[in-house]
């Protein structure tokens, strides 16, 4: 497999090494080339991993394409969660005490370069939590604390991990840094941290203020009675009981997803304690990013409508690719939100300016205009259930969150069975889900003459009572916890 260092200024990446090739970020990002190759890995050395700068970018496209990113998005957003990298790690807490047992001073930060350091009496320290985040350059910081109020007793905890860019290492470490890259690349496998298992209960992770959630009160009860029937506890739980994840063997998240928020953490912090998990990290990291999602249906030879992702240097070319009407997306819009027609260049150049200070890159598409869009609910690879969204009244989408009317938010729907739906379009709505995962998903398409096309794969698709349960009834609730127990049966 080809390995490809990104960076952010190719000319001043003063670390050659035989058989990697060195681009930048810019060029990986935006030329087309390198969304095609094939058995690539992808170094992200970028100076900026934030949410939705050019790291994080290079990242997520990397998965995306296929590219088998260090570090992962996923790895990415562990660092944002200091409680989240706190439990991971507290398997190292024996290591920890005896690799700086002998420290005098209250503080201690370790430097990690590719899983080392300069002194070797951290060297296992350092590669257990290069494990744990694979980051290809770490700052880790401990502080020591009395283990009891009262006591002399003294304990050393982690309290930051945070990556850290190739221009802020001391030029006396760079021989090292050189020594440990030569190590890393040449290895031929990249572990990542192994699951703990948990005992058995299930949490349903809800927020009963939100407006638009995926599953309204009565489907809930639904699941609770599905879940009894199936001789499981039942939680609900919401996002002030993060601490409390380890308690359940399986997580059901029925709140709107992002990764940039505490469904994310939720996920990633029950799959690291070893639970099985609705919506899993990967499945919201492929989902919630429209760009992402573009790459990956592109990639995948899946029907999307004519697109483009725009960023500063191309923004001038969307007129003349998709013409007008056409239509904005942020990247981790949901529910129609932040979601933009536009009618022509002006409107285009003032959403574009608002957009951009809020990401790097935004998807522009062609406007396909449809009298209601198909939901296929897809769970384990097979085809859940089926419904037609019509559009809000006298509005172009499914949502209008504008209107004053709390009647006209939102247009009518159609249940319908699978069966009935027609071929084409289920086939095309496994066809995505595929490129996801065997999770639950709701894949969104439109029909036009004859053609289905994905506007959207969802991670959290809506199941609410006498809407998408409407052909099933309670066995939608069952079926889709069977599976997720299913998976509880294969950890155990």
């Amino acid at each position: 497999m080809r390995k490809l260092l990104v960076v952010d200024q190719p000319d001043h990446f003063k670390l050659p090494i035989e058989g990697v090739g060195v681009v930048s970020a810019k060029a990986y990002l935006t030329q087309p080339e390198f969304s095609q190759l094939p058995n690539l890995r992808v170094f992200n050395l970028c100076n900026d991993y934030r949410y939705q700068s050019k790291g994080y970018y290079v990242s997520l496209l990397a998965e995306a394409r296929g590219h088998n990113p260090i570090p992962s998005v996923k790895n990415l957003q562990d660092l944002q969660a200091p409680t989240l990298f706190r439990s991971v790690s507290d398997d190292l807490d024996t290591l920890v005490q005896k690799s700086l047992r002998k420290l005098k001073s209250e503080e201690f930060t370790l430097s990690i370069y590719f899983g080392r350091n300069l002194a070797k009496q951290y060297e296992r320290l350092c590669m257990e939590l290069h494990r744990l985040f694979p980051m290809p350059f770490l700052r880790v910081r401990f502080i020591k604390q009395k283990k009891r109020l009262h006591t002399d007793s003294e304990t050393w905890t982690l309290q930051q991990v945070k990556a850290i860019a190739f221009r802020d290492i001391p030029e006396s470490h760079l021989d090292l840094v050189m020594e440990a890259a030569q190590r890393y690349f040449g290895r031929k496998r990249y572990q990542a941290a192994k699951p703990t298992q948990y005992e058995y209960d299930l949490a349903i992770l809800v927020n009963r203020e939100e407006k638009a959630a995926p599953s309204d009160a009565e489907a809930l009860e639904k699941f609770a009675e599905a879940a009894t029937r199936l001789k499981a506890s039942v939680t609900f739980v919401d996002r002030d009981d993060l601490h409390r994840i380890a308690e359940f063997d399986a997580l059901l998240i029925r709140e709107t997803t992002n990764v940039n928020h505490h469904t994310y953490r939720f996920a990633r912090r029950a799959q690291a304690e070893g639970l099985a998990v609705i919506d899993d990290p990967d499945s919201i990291l492929r989902c919630t990013n429209k760009v992402y999602l573009a790459e990956l249906l592109q990639q995948g030879k899946v029907p999307i409508p004519k697109g483009m992702v725009v960023h500063s240097e191309n923004r001038q070319t969307v007129g003349a690719i998709l013409g007008f009407p056409c239509v904005l997306k942020l990247p981790d819009s949901s529910f129609s939100q932040g979601v933009i027609k536009v009618r022509d260049e002006a409107e285009l150049k003032v959403h574009l300016q608002k957009m951009f200070a809020q990401s790097e890159l935004v998807l522009a598409q062609e406007y396909m205009p449809t009298d209601f869009d198909w939901r296929i609910g897809v769970l384990d690879g097979k085809p859940l259930f089926a419904c037609k969204y019509f559009m809000a009244r006298g509005h172009w989408q499914i949502y209008n969150w504008g209107s004053q009317d709390s009647d006209g938010q939102s247009g009518e729907f159609e249940t319908i069975a699978v069966e009935d739906a027609p071929d084409y379009v289920v086939r095309t709505a496994l066809k995505a889900a595929r490129l996801i995962g065997n999770g639950l998903y709701g894949v969104d398409l439109k029909e036009v003459r004859g053609k289905a096309y994905v506007v959207e794969v969802n991670d959290n698709p809506n199941i609410d009572h006498r809407v998408e349960d409407l052909i099933l009834g309670d066995e939608i609730y069952r079926r889709v916890l069977s599976h997720l127990f299913q998976q509880i049966e294969q950890k155990s």
